[in-house]
Parts: C-alpha cells; sequence; structure tokens
C-alpha cells in the first residue's frame, strides 16, 4: 500500500460491479491468528482465509469486519488498523482486499458460514493453504510484520 493512498477504518469504498471489494480480518490473540477454511461450495473451496467477506453498499471497512465476523465466526471483533489493501485478478472475478487487523472483543469461534477454524502461529501458516491473493500478507506475518 502507498503512502499516498492510506486509509482508515472509516473507509467507506466505492462498489463497483467489476471488482468485489472484500475485507479480511487479521485476528489476532496471544501471538496467535485466527483463520477459517473456506467452504466446499464457495470460491477456492479447499482454501484456508481470513475471515471476512463482502463489503456492502454504504459500510466502512470497521463495519464490514465486525458484520463479518458476527455472521461467519459468531465472534465480536475489535477493528485496529487496516494493515494492507491488495487488486487480485483470478481467472473467474477480480478482488480488492483490505486486510484488517482485528481483536477479539467477545465470544469463542465458531463454524457458522465456514467449514472449520483455527488458532495459528504466524510460523505455521505456510503449512495451509490460502488463495494467491492472501500471499502477500502471510509472507508479511511470517516475517514478523506487516
Amino acid at each position: 500500500m502507498s503512502l499516498n493512498s492510506i486509509k482508515t477504518l472509516s473507509y467507506v469504498p466505492t462498489l463497483d460491479p467489476k471488482v468485489v471489494k472484500v475485507v479480511a480480518c487479521v485476528i489476532e490473540r496471544c501471538g496467535e491468528f485466527l483463520i477459517t477454511k473456506r467452504l466446499k461450495t464457495s470460491h477456492l473451496g479447499h482454501c484456508w482465509e481470513f475471515p471476512g467477506g463482502k463489503v456492502e453498499s454504504g459500510e466502512s471497512l470497521a463495519e464490514c469486519a465486525v458484520r463479518e465476523c458476527r455472521e461467519e465466526i459468531d465472534v465480536v471483533v475489535k477493528p485496529l488498523r487496516l494493515l494492507d489493501e491488495i487488486s487480485h485478478v483470478y481467472p473467474e472475478k477480480s478482488l480488492h482486499l483490505y486486510f484488517v487487523l482485528c481483536a477479539l472483543d467477545s465470544g469463542n469461534p465458531r463454524a457458522v458460514e465456514c467449514a472449520e477454524w483455527c488458532w495459528v502461529q504466524p510460523r505455521r501458516l505456510s503449512e495451509f493453504e490460502f488463495p494467491e491473493a492472501d500471499k502477500k500478507i502471510i509472507e508479511a506475518l511470517l516475517r514478523g510484520g506487516p
């Protein structure tokens, strides 16, 4: 993310029918990150990911993070800051992802709109298959950042 394009959590993305805007919640607790496995019926259903989903019209990055975590894993998160944003083109769709660092505020994760979930130490992230769009943030986490 360039310094010229720094956004805050109150940023409300302009929706574009050609590019899906997605918030991915990088939830950290005691040095581990919460990851979820996508449902088999979804796009890239064999992959693990950071919980999150599509930004709705008029919704800020923080609002999307809170809503998606409640819907997907039944927890309340506190969005802390935007870690990074990237654009990625798959053959079937184009994405713009906002990676938001979050703290677990309340609740215990459960698989509501995902196949399973787990807490994982950063050094173990490479043991899981993630979508290509997540590779940059995974590399940063493996290096101890972002």
